[in-house]
């Protein structure tokens, strides 16, 4: 089978694009994923509850604005805010872990 030279790992892209693990840049990037994760996150859990935005945001007191914002990459959230759209929005609890 021949290898093609051309080709990097998803890890040695990362590295290019955005800098060695513990660089400023690459921090940043790190944090900018997570925050684009959340949001999948959330839209996933609500599409398996079968809830629009504007459903959602309703059981949730918020707006469906704010739930659209928070779908697609909202920089800043607040935790309360957050607990509340998962607890009575989807019925659900938040955890948290911490990795170093």
């Amino acid at each position: 089978m021949k290898v093609n030279e051309n080709l990097t790992s998803l890890d040695q892209f990362i590295e290019q694009e955005h800098g060695a693990i513990g660089t400023k840049q690459r921090e940043e990037f790190e944090a900018g994923y997570e925050t684009f994760k959340l949001g999948v996150l959330l839209q996933q859990a609500r599409q398996a509850k079968g809830l629009t935005q504007a459903q959602l945001a309703e059981r949730s007191g918020t707006d469906k604005a704010y739930i659209s914002k928070l779908e697609n990459d909202l920089k800043d959230v607040r935790l309360s805010t957050l607990q509340r759209i998962i607890a009575d929005g989807l019925g659900g609890h938040l955890e948290f872990s911490i990795k170093y």
